[in-house]
């Protein structure tokens, strides 16, 4: 396509800009000297793993980093095994691994009753992408060797888990949840799939995702919230979520770039724990966007979702051929046993008054006070996150440029206004300057979330799920941590499939790389309310 004034202004009026007929001429032999270095670029194939020059560190000066490295569960009594394949199902890992290490359970038997539940529920839920029964099962063996001769590993040994298939997983297809990628066989483990098998953990599925980490549709359907059938799980880590809520896994790995852990987990009634930017490796996971992308466990329980972050922090090993050059050594110190007395918590009282809040967000804010935190009335950053949209639509349409430029996008079974092949388009015609500009408003949202948790000396955030959609955007562009819990179940509308209820949930946000004090007030909040345990009817 020629290159002319004619063409430079409309690509201007894209742009939102007016140049001058004077102006376009004289651009014209800018433009074709950029275009040429477009196409050398182009040349270049650039494979998944290799991320930009530039890296995002969500520290800014004055950031403190845990002061030690801990991590101590929270102990006490854990019940009898139970008599039913269901109630063991739902269970816990924190009582799953007490049974196992005891010996009143095995590891073979576990997961059988998952992938029995996998096989008979998995199809409804449309929540599984490949079912790994055979090398599950001799994963499963192999634990309860090693635990009878002693070599006991921790908590997630012998655990039956999900990995969200964006994970790569040696000789098993990783599909991206995409038809272009519906044959892709990795050779390598992802750094994370490597570190829960060194834990013991047993892989038994690679469960959904929404197309490429968007949304809850998948080449093959739509993944359902098992709360309510009729509707869909959420995304995009669609599988994971309600294949946790349905008790067809121990726990599972989701991953968020804006919204992919938090949503569905609040969805499905999850715990969610999106570490900070930094804290999980992402070595062997589909980029999305290199700057914004976590990985972090959804679970049944607060403290089951830090028992796998436990496992799953930290830096590569040196072995690791591309490594996450993102990932930052610093300590984790999790004490599940330590209350919340004296931390003092920030939330915007507006937010807890108009919907969805309702009366579970209150009993938690309750909660809190009666466990001796301190509440603290605090106004949140009133940035305009929409303005830093261009980040995350740029380096995803760069992620996946060779599908837009081969025109493969046309493959994928969503094809409107809202979906990959249409947002990678249009990213394409985002202006460089108004990228780096996005870049710097992000910084400016970094500061003002420093300013307030700083100022306030706050320890953590609370916001109702879906009330407050910018703490949730401006937290994922500054990397702080966040954990999903469900507070509540409402009754469900006439036009919801739901007999027993849809969960309610709950976020707070932490400071970086306090994670421990997001599991501490989830923990207090999770006693208080009982509601963790409410099922659905499948």
């Amino acid at each position: 396509m020629a290159i002319n004034a004619r063409a430079l202004g409309e690509a201007a009026r894209v742009a939102a800009l007016e140049f001058t007929p004077r102006e376009r001429r004289q651009a014209v032999g800018a433009a074709r000297r950029a275009a040429e270095g477009y196409e050398v670029v182009r040349g270049a194939t650039l494979a998944p793993h290799e991320g930009p020059a530039v890296r995002f560190d969500p520290r800014l000066p004055g950031t403190r980093l845990p002061a030690r490295a801990r991590f101590v569960r929270r102990g006490g009594r854990v019940p009898p095994l139970p008599g039913s394949d269901d109630a063991i199902a739902y269970a816990p890992v924190a009582w799953l691994s007490r049974w196992i290490e005891q010996g009143a359970l095995s590891s073979e038997r576990l997961t059988r009753i998952y992938l029995e539940r996998l096989e008979r529920l998995g199809p409804r839920l449309e929540c599984v992408v490949t079912l790994m029964r055979d090398p599950a099962l001799r994963a499963a063996r192999r634990a309860d060797r090693a635990i009878a001769r002693g070599g006991y590993r921790g908590a997630l040994h012998g655990i039956p888990w999900g990995a969200k298939d964006l994970l790569d997983t040696r000789g098993v297809p990783t599909t991206w949840g995409a038809e272009p990628y519906r044959e892709r066989v990795p050779e390598r483990d992802a750094e994370v799939v490597r570190r829960l098998e060194a834990a013991g953990a047993v892989l038994v599925a690679k469960l959904t995702l929404g197309a490429l980490a968007n949304g809850d549709v998948w080449f093959g359907g739509q993944t359902r919230n098992p709360f309510a059938l009729a509707t869909g799980s959420s995304g995009s880590s669609a599988g994971s979520a309600s294949a946790t809520a349905a008790g067809l896994v121990g726990f599972a790995i989701g991953s968020e770039t804006l919204g992919s852990i938090v949503s569905p987990s609040a969805t499905c009634g999850t715990v969610g724990l999106r570490p900070t930017f930094g804290r999980v490796s992402r070595a062997g996971a589909m980029p999305l966007a290199w700057s914004m992308d976590k990985l972090g466990p959804i679970t049944r329980t607060v403290e089951d979702a830090a028992l796998v972050l436990g496992a799953i922090a930290g830096p590569e090993p040196p072995r690791e051929p591309h490594p996450d050059l993102s990932v930052i050594d610093a300590p984790l110190d999790c004490d599940c046993r330590r209350g919340v007395r004296g931390l003092r918590v920030g939330y915007e009282a507006g937010s807890f008054r108009r919907a969805p809040a309702g009366p579970s967000h209150r009993r938690a804010l309750d909660a809190l006070r009666e466990a001796g935190a301190e509440l603290v009335r605090v106004r949140y950053p009133d940035l305009p996150t929409d303005g830093l949209r261009p980040i995350l639509a740029a380096e995803a349409a760069a992620a996946f440029d060779e599908l837009t430029r081969s025109n493969r996008d046309d493959e994928l079974s969503r094809q409107d206004d809202a979906a990959w092949p249409n947002l990678f388009r249009a990213a394409r015609l985002i202006p460089a300057v108004e990228l780096i500009q996005a870049e710097r408003l992000r910084r400016r949202g970094m500061r003002e979330l420093h300013a307030l948790i700083e100022g306030q000396r706050l320890d953590a955030l609370l916001s109702p799920t879906r009330a407050d959609d910018g703490m949730l955007a401006l937290t994922n562009y500054t990397g702080h941590p966040s954990l999903t819990l469900r507070v509540g179940m409402r009754r469900a509308t006439l036009n919801e499939d739901a007999p027993g209820g849809i969960p309610v949930a709950l976020n707070v946000w932490g400071r970086l790389f306090d994670e421990g004090t997001l599991v501490r007030l989830g923990i207090a909040i999770e006693r208080a309310l009982g509601v963790w345990d409410a099922r659905p009817r499948l």
